[in-house]
């Protein structure tokens, strides 16, 4: 059965509510641990066809925003999801409140009481009329961008297509390009300003009605942070600017040399080589067969996942009018089948996207054997360790797509995620901010945003742009507006595989392959540095973890000779 026979039926609430309730109380209800345990499996079943349900809305809401079937979906599920998660506690409690509880703890991973523990401590029923707020607030900021029509170069353009335009080897073509793109928020930055305060003002509700101190406590506990504080992030976040930002700079000041410029405008970021930058070289259908080709290669259990997934189709990768931006993995549960949405533009992001979003896509394939919908993908920072270490495992591959190009997109890659850390950092450093001051106007936010921007990304000058320059460039930081604290993730995540790189790609580690398929198959069922140490990594909030990675990159970096890119 392919993506397209998926079948999606709204679920009726009030028949769900009534099936629900009837295993919740069947667990109360149950004489031995056996009976506990077949209450908990049907539960999951029962969840799990939500979730699927959800899901498909969700995929088929974003292809295409203006399709008046699914609009009218992602509208029930933004009111009715925190109904369905209000059904789930109930259903956490009574596990919780089992006299069998601690023969449950032998049973299954200890990470599912955790998630249990964590979704009790951010739900109440007092707060759904503004969780139902949240949600549609955070639709119509994708709606927002979705919209987005700009006419450039004789043409109609999303955001997303922007992408090739901005990476021109000609700096006036670049500067239109990056002009008429922040043009669209300019336009819109009232409603911007003010979709981004409601959001911080009902999610600081939301926490102090949960009794939380503010906002960054209650986002830690949605964002299942199990082992570690904000205490052990700000740790984090001084080896960035220890380690990372003078090595950010060197690469910068390397950059303008390279492009024959001699002082880097914020227009010329995306521009990496004087002759261009790498791009693959073959249209969608030519990426999508020799990525097929890369993963048969790389193993047996990549050559399965693979063609699960092309041949259900279960990926929706080209760019066009209506579509959400931005890129993701998401899990089917009912036909435990991963999906990947994309943008497709033409740009060396395609590849990363066939790599990054495999990445989950092969994870959550690996861990299918998870009965537990809850810990079927581990938690966020988790996650993008499978995405970003496979981005690494697929270096040896990449002249398929690059063919004479692949040395530089190698060059341009590595030293990308470098320059992505202080950048990720700022982003969950500049939330931070804003959830301890809620109180903030608009205008202070934005003054917040560049004096960080200065201190992670000194580099950037937005001296011909003064719209920019006065701190708005989060406004297209989708996780911001969305996801809160959501960010941090990726870099945690890019600090353990880089060490993946270095294992794997300049150790020629025998064994780094098999630590990485070890945490694939163990999903959810581990905490995130238990998860660092079943790859047999260093904790990103050990001192020093980023010193020793962190130098072995400049240093190769720098051995590549600037005229062979």
């Amino acid at each position: 059965m392919k993506f397209s026979e998926y079948t999606y039926e709204r679920p009726d609430f009030d028949r769900y509510k009534k099936d629900f309730l009837h295993l919740v109380d069947n667990l109360k209800q149950a004489e031995s641990l056996a009976e506990v345990k077949e209450a908990i499996d049907a539960v999951s079943d029962l969840s799990a066809s939500l979730e699927t349900m959800g899901t498909l809305a969700s995929i088929r809401h974003s292809i295409n925003t203006k399709d008046s079937f699914y609009l009218e979906e992602d509208k029930y599920w933004n009111e009715y999801g925190p109904y369905y998660q209000e059904l789930s506690t109930l259903y956490y409690q009574a596990i919780m409140d089992s006299p069998y509880l601690e023969e449950l703890k032998d049973a299954y991973p200890r990470t599912f009481f955790q998630n249990m523990q964590f979704e009790l401590d951010s739900f109440d029923s007092s707060v759904i009329d503004l969780l139902q707020k949240e949600n549609q607030l955070s639709s119509d900021y994708q709606k927002l961008l979705a919209s987005a029509e700009i006419e450039f170069d004789g043409k109609t353009l999303t955001l997303s297509q922007f992408g090739p335009y901005l990476e021109s080897t000609d700096r006036d073509m670049r500067k239109a390009a990056s002009d008429a793109q922040w043009s669209f928020f300019e336009e819109n930055e009232s409603q911007l300003d003010q979709l981004y305060d409601e959001l911080v003002k009902v999610r600081d509700t939301i926490a102090k009605k949960l009794g939380f101190k503010d906002f960054v406590e209650l986002g830690y506990i949605r964002m299942k942070r199990f082992d570690y504080n904000r205490e052990m992030v700000e740790v984090y976040r001084k080896q960035v600017l220890d380690y990372v930002v003078p090595v950010t700079q060197k690469l910068a000041k390397r950059q303008a040399e390279r492009i024959g410029i001699e002082k880097m405008k914020h227009y010329d970021a995306s521009l990496q080589f004087l002759n261009g930058n790498p791009t693959p070289q073959g249209n969608p259908d030519y990426i999508i067969e020799n990525g097929r080709k890369m993963y048969h290669e790389l193993s047996s259990e990549t050559a399965e996942f693979i063609d699960f997934l092309f041949d259900k189709e279960l990926v929706d990768l080209l760019s066009k009018e209506g579509k959400a931006g931005g890129g993701y993995c998401t899990y089917i549960p009912d036909y435990q089948s991963p999906f990947i949405f994309a943008n497709f533009n033409g740009t060396s992001g395609d590849i990363d996207v066939l790599t990054h979003e495999a990445g989950h896509a092969f994870q959550v394939f690996e861990s299918r054997w998870i009965k537990q919908p809850e810990i079927v993908f581990p938690t966020f920072e988790t996650c993008e360790i499978h995405s970003m270490s496979m981005e690494f495992f697929t270096y040896p591959w990449m002249e398929l797509f690059f063919k004479e190009e692949t040395e530089k997109y190698k060059f341009d890659h590595l030293s990308g995620a470098v320059r992505f850390l202080p950048y990720g950092v700022l982003v969950d450093h500049f939330q931070h901010e804003v959830y301890e001051n809620p109180e903030w106007s608009a205008d202070k936010r934005k003054a917040v945003w560049r004096e960080l921007e200065k201190q992670y990304l000194p580099e950037r000058d937005f001296s011909e742009n003064s719209f920019l320059d006065k701190g708005t460039f989060w406004f297209r930081q989708g996780h911001i507006f969305g996801a809160p604290f959501y960010y941090i993730d990726y870099t945690l995540a890019q600090v353990c595989a880089l060490q993946f790189w270095k294992r794997a790609i300049v150790d020629q580690d025998e064994n780094a392959w098999s630590d990485y398929l070890a945490i694939c198959k163990a999903g959810g069922t581990k905490s995130f540095l238990e998860t660092v140490e079943t790859a047999q990594l260093r904790s990103p909030f050990e001192e020093g973890s980023l010193k020793d990675v962190i130098k072995t990159i400049d240093q190769t970096l720098e051995q590549v000779d600037d005229k062979a890119l």
